[in-house]
């Protein structure tokens, strides 16, 4: 499925709870790779262009893949070594997939770099897409939106279940009262 053309920067993301200026130039598989800077490309042009992004990343550029909803966690987990940065584009937001996605990249894979998400990005749904693993997020419209997925991380000040952020709630008690004694 080809992707569609993203906005690339200047832009504003939200990243690790604060809103910063974004660096990385989404690449369609027809642009020209631009001598400098930070590209994120298709996971199509990942592996046609191996040779060319490898030697980019030698070379200390930085080099993100972006995947659909229809790549698996483990057609990622085989990319990972290539990559600096994981953008999973979210096509509509009723697809959820992704959140599957990037929880196995974090839990089963051990991906400690950025995971970002991209494409028709909710701010609803921005809390629990961090429970998951995600820790940067494009997105779209205006920067009311943006403020509003900043907001949306603080929904809950507590979470039952557990999470990549913290354990399941009745395991954290036994550890404070644990501590109390």
């Amino acid at each position: 499925m080809p992707l569609p053309k993203l906005t690339s920067a200047p832009r504003t993301i939200l990243k690790s709870g604060k809103l910063v200026a974004d660096a990385w130039v989404h690449l369609g598989d027809d642009d020209a790779l631009p001598a400098t800077g930070d590209v994120l490309v298709s996971r199509e042009r990942l592996l046609t262009q191996a040779e060319e992004l490898a030697a980019r990343r030698g070379a200390g550029h930085r080099v993100g893949v972006r995947l659909t909803t229809e790549d698996s966690a483990q057609t990622a987990a085989e990319l990972l070594d290539r990559v600096d940065l994981v953008a999973l584009y979210v096509p509509k937001f009723a697809d959820g997939r992704f959140f599957t996605t990037a929880r196995l990249l974090r839990e089963r894979h051990g991906y400690q770099g950025e995971l970002r998400v991209c494409g028709d990005v909710v701010p609803d749904q921005v809390f629990y897409m961090h429970r998951c693993g995600i820790d940067a997020f494009e997105v779209p419209g205006p920067r009311y939106r943006l403020e509003a997925a900043l907001k949306a991380l603080g929904t809950f000040s507590e979470s039952y279940q557990g999470a990549l952020d913290s354990g399941p709630r009745y395991r954290r008690a036994r550890r404070s009262i644990a501590r109390a004694s």
